[in-house]
């Protein structure tokens, strides 16, 4: 039924509803199984953070695409700049010819990477793609072959991009061999993992040096050609590298003739209060991933990086078929542009800011929760069975989602031990929204609360 106090969510059937049940039923005879899905939401139609299902229900998108739609569900300046490019060009590839929205893209992620000097790009297709990429231009830029990943990172689902990827059970199990010559490395997770008593500098210093001792046990510092760090973890949970913790990771480095590649395709393109996350740390990287948000839903993803190193490989050993589609690439161009237009980056703080108070009020108010955490409109909360022990709790996040999809929400779990819920509402969220949202999900913790004393 529908909340007395709705302004956008309208649920007007049981859920999911019948013709919704249909779809399902059809997607589990014909879709593998392998196919997760967070919402049992089969959507008809989307503006802004609002997505109406094919009953006729409307639901808050708290998720956007895992955060690949920061400007919203279609934008009009974006869609009529799919629609002009559909009808002149759909496709040509790269390889074969050029196109103006090609380097119109390049243009403009080149000038707003923060990396000074010239920059050049590669356009491709997704953020696996962008990091595959990354690792190969590393690698033949420094004769060398190591890569240093983190623990809880996501990196995508390829063989290479799985084997950076972290969370073992969910993503790799029966999947090996992976590739080789990629080490792990603690990433700075300060709720789990900094002892007792440490002030931030004092962690900071701890936690690299960790690093510095992988660089002894595990590989050797002139073998590693690439550092690939997301300065927020986004399936890992949501999680903040500090600003010392990457100033002192990237002079460590510089020192040792390594790359420092920032993976912000969750990150980026004004999600934490900047264009890209590492901004926050006045870090300059090496190489810059981006995707999702780069196309408000379209396929296409880049990396952005020092154009000495961009230009390392020889001419034909980079290149994809789809990657840089003239009607991704026009998707792209006008979702910038809305993005700078419009200030999306600062309204990301005032998302943030609202989502965090609300947060701030639950942690206090609900034992189940552990932590809360955010970066600009990039906020988690972490679910604990005891916040003492802080052991991680699978259950309650799961209650979350599905008390808050019946609630009108549309939400997905995060974090190494699956024990977080993340918000990535669409930047172009209206305030009204937001706050009907969080007082949704305010509902769905106090229903998993309740739960986990009665078990």
């Amino acid at each position: 039924m529908t909340r007395p106090d709705a302004k956008t969510i309208d649920i007007q059937t049981e859920l999911p509803g019948p013709k919704a049940r249909t779809v399902l039923a059809r997607r589990d005879a014909a879709v593998v199984r392998g196919l997760y899905r967070s919402c049992p939401i089969v959507a008809e139609s989307a503006r802004g953070a609002a997505v109406t299902d094919v009953d006729g229900n409307t639901f808050i998108d708290l998720n956007a695409g895992i955060g690949a739609l920061n400007c919203g569900h279609c934008p009009e300046t974006v869609t009529a700049a799919i629609h002009k490019q559909a009808d002149k060009l759909l496709h040509l590839c790269a390889i074969v010819g050029t196109y103006e929205p090609y380097v119109e893209l390049c243009e403009k992620l080149n000038g707003l990477a923060p990396i000074k000097g010239e920059t050049k790009t590669l356009l491709c297709n997704t953020g696996v793609e962008a990091g595959e990429n990354a690792v190969k231009i590393a690698r033949y830029a420094t004769g060398r072959q190591a890569i240093i990943v983190f623990e809880g990172a996501f990196h995508g689902r390829s063989l290479l991009g799985m084997t950076m990827t972290s969370k073992y059970d969910l993503y790799k199990r029966g999947f090996g061999p992976f590739a080789p010559e990629v080490y792990r490395v603690p990433f700075p997770y300060a709720y789990r993992e900094r002892p007792g008593g440490m002030s931030d500098k004092e962690y900071d210093d701890y936690a690299i040096g960790l690093f510095k001792k992988a660089l002894v046990a595990q590989v050797d510092a002139t073998s590693v050609a690439a550092v690939i760090i997301e300065p927020v973890q986004g399936e890992g949970g949501f999680i903040t590298a500090s600003a010392g913790y990457l100033r002192k990771l990237r002079a460590l480095c510089a020192e040792h003739g390594i790359l420092f590649a920032a993976d912000e395709v969750q990150s980026g393109f004004c999600r934490t209060g900047k264009m890209f996350a590492i901004e926050h740390s006045g870090v300059e990287p090496d190489l810059l991933l981006t995707a999702k948000s780069i196309g408000s839903g379209m396929p296409i993803a880049a990396v952005t990086g020092r154009a000495e190193i961009m230009d390392a490989p020889h001419v034909g050993g980079l290149g994809s078929t789809y990657g840089g589609n003239p009607v991704a690439c026009a998707s792209a161009i006008a979702s910038i542009d809305l993005m700078l237009e419009h200030g999306l980056a600062g309204r990301a703080e005032q998302i943030g800011a609202v989502t965090m108070d609300y947060f701030q009020k639950w942690k206090e108010h609900y034992a189940v929760i552990g932590d809360v955490r955010g970066c600009g409109a990039m906020c988690a909360i972490e679910f604990v069975n005891d916040r003492a022990t802080k052991e991680p709790n699978k259950t309650a996040p799961a209650r979350v989602v599905e008390e808050g999809y019946q609630r009108g929400l549309i939400m997905i779990r995060a974090g190494l031990y699956s024990s977080c819920v993340r918000t990535l509402a669409p930047l172009t969220i209206t305030d009204e929204q937001l706050h009907e949202a969080m007082m949704a999900l305010g509902e769905a913790i106090e229903v998993a609360d309740r739960e986990h004393h009665a078990a």
